[in-house]
């Protein structure tokens, strides 16, 4: 608590939680299969295989990923957008604010994933990356969070759910029917490639219709920084946030056995079951660190989180892996099949030490 008895409008469990997140993008994925590659054992090769997506069905560790980040995202703005500063500021600023990001985050999403910097419309996609997710689910998030109250906004939650559900369910695809869930045949490939035609993302995944499910995703975040900022002990507030997380993985499963949990279409079940891993990991972080006081061995993930646009963009922008080979290509003699693990650590050596370098200099850069 502060002096006045008041929450503090920072809670570093969030910072510190999206840290843990980008820490999977930008080091864990590749640093767990380049252990596989110099070890080679059963036990290294399933550690890899759960940081890479499951072709279809079924779920991995590195699921989480998308789904925490537009988590952490949603979990932020009641902070962000504060009653005081909905009280102060005219609505004509606030949404200027809005619309701003969701073009930023969107125009990044097209550097990253939208082959934006190769300048050849034959190869762009207009949806295609998480940072767009996240522009969506803020986007409409921070509305219902400016103009409706909890039971209005978990009404919104619900019906996001329940109309994603109808419309891979009901609607018929030409040539496939109605109802299926599979590669390239679902209603909401359909829409995307009747909307996107060329332009369509390519891969399996599905965007636009998936965009309920990413609205959900992020809502299912509001509420949860709703409940850090309320009025109640900490201690309830970390029990709470634990409760709903194993309700919400409970409510996701059972209604996966009739609607699959599918990664790459953000089934509703999808988004039950991954909110309420959210909310799990949110009570730990929250547990030790809010309420414990435990934060020294945090600091290396708010390093990352507290510029993790910047870690995202740069480790997707940037091939660290060849820099660090610059620097580190004379051990590869020595360290014959561990040469990529080598390579892998010092890359992102060198990634968080410009992290590092801006968090000591206060440099945050925020979209």
């Amino acid at each position: 608590m502060n002096e006045d008895g008041k929450k503090p409008n920072r809670i570093a469990s969030i910072d510190a939680l999206r840290g843990f997140d980008m820490l999977f993008i930008i080091f864990l994925d590749h640093f767990f299969k380049a252990l596989n590659v110099g070890v080679g054992s059963p036990f290294t090769k399933a550690l890899a295989k759960q940081f890479d997506h499951p072709e279809w069905f079924g779920s991995s560790l590195y699921d989480i990923v998308m789904p925490l980040f537009l988590f952490i995202v949603g979990a932020a703005i009641p902070f962000a957008l504060s009653k005081r500063k909905l009280r102060d500021s005219r609505l004509s600023a606030l949404y200027a604010k809005l619309i701003k990001r969701f073009v930023i985050l969107f125009i990044l999403g097209w550097v990253v994933q939208g082959h934006l910097l190769e300048f050849n419309l034959e190869t762009f996609h207009i949806f295609s990356n998480t940072l767009q997710a996240i522009a969506v689910g803020y986007l409409f998030s921070s509305i219902t969070y400016i103009h409706y109250k909890l039971n209005t906004r978990l009404l919104i939650f619900g019906s996001s759910l329940l109309i994603y559900t109808l419309l891979l369910t009901i609607p018929n695809v030409p040539g496939v029917g109605s109802g299926v869930l599979l590669p390239d045949s679902s209603f909401a490939w359909y829409v995307d490639q009747l909307v996107f035609g060329d332009f369509q993302d390519g891969t399996q995944y599905t965007w636009l219709l998936s965009g309920f499910g990413f609205i959900a995703t992020t809502l299912s975040g509001v509420f949860a920084g709703e409940l850090i900022k309320s009025d109640l002990p900490r201690k309830k507030v970390a029990l709470y946030l634990f409760l709903i997380g194993i309700a919400g993985v409970l409510a996701g499963m059972s209604l996966g056995i009739w609607h699959p949990i599918i990664k790459k279409l953000w089934t509703s079940s999808f988004v039950l079951a991954s909110s309420g891993v959210c909310f799990i990991l949110l009570s730990f972080f929250y547990w030790i660190i809010d309420v414990h006081g435990k934060v020294k061995w945090a600091f290396p993930l708010k390093v990352i989180g507290m510029n993790a646009i910047v870690a995202y963009m740069l480790s997707h922008v940037f091939n660290f892996h060849l820099i660090a080979e610059m620097v580190l290509h004379g051990l590869k003699q020595f360290v014959g099949d561990f040469y990529y693990l080598v390579l892998t650590i010092g890359g992102f050596g060198i990634l968080y030490l410009i992290l590092w370098y801006m968090y000591k200099n206060k440099t945050f850069i925020k979209v």
